[in-house]
């Protein structure tokens, strides 16, 4: 038996008569108008911000690449527990029952995983800024933009009523495919030029 995950809102109370739903445009366009204003705005202030080097450092960490590399890994992990979490929830993992916690294992999973890119993000777009001058930087720069717009289109059509079965699962697994070339991108480029250094 699997989890349903939109359980949460199952229990809500009923809009009164006469409420008007949303339409089914409104539905998908406004967090589609969403995430590209957010993956616009992000790229443009990249772009035109004069980068200012650095943006943040923790003691213990030798240089702010390590310490974005290693959020940034955090950050991946949490998201690797979330996909598994998502998958076991969907009844996706044979021979595997979700235990009762297993909802909120995956929304605070990825509440951690957000929380630890942030950082990341403000570091990439305020110290170094959208930068295309090599093709691994311009991927970077692109997908970091866009992976803050799909999580945004994402949050908001948690709360939208009637969608497709199948649409959570594609916004949720496009923004960790996007969440793991950026890692690859950064994190791990990082390690293997460095070594594993904090």
């Amino acid at each position: 038996m699997s989890v349903d995950p939109n359980a949460r809102t199952a229990s809500f109370p009923p809009q009164p008569p006469g409420h008007r739903r949303s339409s089914p445009a409104a539905r998908y366009l406004v967090p589609a108008l969403v995430a590209a204003a957010v993956a616009v705005g992000l790229g443009t202030y990249g772009k035109l911000h004069d980068p200012a080097g650095t943006a943040f450092n923790l003691a213990g960490f030798s240089s702010t690449g390590a310490v974005k590399s290693w959020l940034a890994t955090a950050a991946f992990t949490f998201a690797l527990v979330q996909l598994g979490s998502a998958l076991a929830m969907y009844g996706k993992v044979p021979g595997l029952r979700a235990p009762s916690w297993t909802g909120a294992l995956h929304r605070w999973s990825g509440r951690i995983a957000f929380l630890l890119a942030v950082p990341v993000a403000v570091h990439c777009l305020y110290a170094l800024g959208y930068q295309t001058y090599s093709t691994r930087v311009m991927w970077h720069s692109l997908l970091g933009c866009f992976f803050f717009g799909a999580f945004s289109a994402k949050m908001l059509l948690l709360r939208a009523e009637r969608l497709p079965n199948w649409l959570l699962p594609v916004i949720g697994g496009l923004v960790f495919t996007v969440l793991t070339v950026l890692w690859l991108t950064s994190a791990l480029w990082f390690f293997r030029t460095t070594g594993l250094t904090t």
